[in-house]
Order: C-alpha cells, then sequence, then structure tokens
C-alpha cells in the first residue's frame, strides 16, 4: 500500500512576503490608535473620529493579509500576481495614511473639500479606492474564468467571496459618488450621513474574501470529512454569508 504525500507549500513570493509585512504594520496602526483613542478620548462616531484610523487600519491590514493569500491559489502568472499584490499593498498604505493623517489633523478624511489640502487628500482617497475597485476586480475576474486549485470547497469559496468582495466594493463606490455630488452641491453635512446606509453592506461584503476560503481551509485541516460534504459546508456557509449581507443591508435602511 503506497501513501500520497500532500503537496509541500510553495515558498511565499517577494511581493507576498512584503504584502505580509505591510499588513501586519497596518494592523499595528490600527490597534495604536485604539491605545491613542483610549487616552485621548473624544467621539467614536462622525467624520472626525479616533474611529476612522483604528477601523481602517485593522480592516486593510486583513483585507491585504486575505488578498494575497486567497490570491496563491488563483491561476495567474507570476508577473501578474506581483503587479496586482504590489499596487493593491501599495494602495492600502495610501488609504490608511491619508485617513491616519487627517485624524491626526482633526480633519474629515473623506468628502472634505473645505481647503486645498482637505481636497487634496479626499480626491487621493477617492482615486485609491477606484484604484482598488481595479485591482480586486482583475482577481475576480481570474477567478471567474480561469478557476482556482486548493482544498474541496476552496474554488467555491473563491468564488462566493470575490462576488461578495464586488458587492463590497460597488456599494462603497455607491458611497463615494453620492457624497461627492452632495458635497459639491453645496449639502456637507447631507454628505457625510448619506453613506450610513450601505456602510454595514460595505463592511460586510469585503471580508468575505477571507471568512470563506478560511472556512474551506480549515475542514481540510482540522476534519476527516470526505469532499463531498465539505463542499457541502461550504456552499452552507455561502448562504448563511448572503444572509448576512442582506440583514446588514436591511441594518442599514432600517438604523
Amino acid at each position: 500500500m503506497t501513501t500520497t504525500l500532500a503537496p509541500a507549500p510553495r515558498a511565499l513570493l517577494p511581493v507576498e512576503r512584503a504584502c505580509v509585512l505591510v499588513g501586519l504594520l497596518l494592523l499595528a496602526s490600527g490597534l495604536l490608535h485604539l491605545a491613542v483613542f483610549a487616552v485621548d478620548g473624544g467621539p467614536w462616531t462622525g467624520p472626525v473620529s479616533w474611529r476612522k484610523p483604528v477601523t481602517f487600519g485593522l480592516s486593510f491590514g486583513v483585507t491585504l493579509l486575505a488578498v494575497a493569500w486567497v490570491a496563491s491559489y488563483l491561476r495567474i502568472t507570476e508577473r501578474t500576481r506581483t503587479v496586482v499584490l504590489g499596487l493593491f499593498a501599495a494602495d492600502c498604505v495610501l488609504e490608511v495614511g491619508g485617513i491616519t493623517l487627517q485624524a491626526w489633523r482633526h480633519r474629515p478624511s473623506h468628502l472634505n473639500m473645505e481647503t486645498g489640502f482637505d481636497t487634496v487628500v479626499s480626491m487621493a482617497l477617492a482615486v485609491g479606492g477606484g484604484l482598488l475597485v481595479v485591482l480586486l476586480t482583475v482577481l475576480a475576474v481570474a477567478c471567474f474564468r480561469r478557476g482556482a486549485g486548493g482544498p474541496a470547497g476552496m474554488p467555491l469559496a473563491l468564488r462566493a467571496g470575490f462576488a461578495f468582495l464586488l458587492v463590497g466594493l460597488a456599494s462603497g463606490a455607491a458611497m463615494i459618488a453620492r457624497g461627492v455630488i452632495l458635497t459639491r452641491t453645496g449639502h456637507q453635512v447631507d454628505a457625510y450621513a448619506s453613506t450610513g446606509v450601505l456602510k454595514p453592506l460595505h463592511g460586510v461584503s469585503l471580508h468575505a474574501v477571507l471568512v470563506l476560503p478560511a472556512l474551506a481551509w480549515l475542514m481540510d485541516v482540522r476534519t476527516t470529512w470526505g469532499a463531498p460534504v465539505r463542499e457541502r459546508a461550504v456552499r452552507g456557509g455561502v448562504w448563511a454569508y448572503g444572509i448576512a449581507a442582506a440583514g446588514a443591508l436591511a441594518w442599514g435602511f432600517l438604523g
């Protein structure tokens, strides 16, 4: 009787190691600003708050680590992987850096065009957000067109995760677009309030690309279930995540 050995994991590419380092630094920045909030106080909600560097640092750090990991399962060339992940890491730094800078200046980071400098920061964040959409869409298209490898359930988890991610990106783009229109027509306060409806959906949808692949991976390494059972479990996880996203959207409208 012969024993089939699982393939050894490949070494991290230089761009993947860079993404891990940057992701950890962004997480550290979020935690640092949580400590700053504990010391300095102030409001947790609103356009000027320590909440923004905390949540964006933690969210972008987790997202960068997740995207670098799930991209390793995609059937893309090493050059494409290097370019997309490198630009994505740099864009994450730009977004968190701009938000953090404005928090220390006690100025709103998004939809703020009160001064020339504020406008530059706000537009840089908007352009960076657009680049995030482009880069993540490239990975999503590769996932759907070329498929993905990995254990049982992983291809489904990746397709669903990227589908939810695109929903999150679309909701974020909608919030920015509506906010910019209101700002340019002189309704600054309404611009800040207009983003609240889609925020829960935006936050929940973005992290499906980590949660669902992590579910497939955990079942592979922590259970003895057969491939069909794991496939069904991932499918159930996708439905559960869809219900959570729908609930987040309803919460945004009712809250």
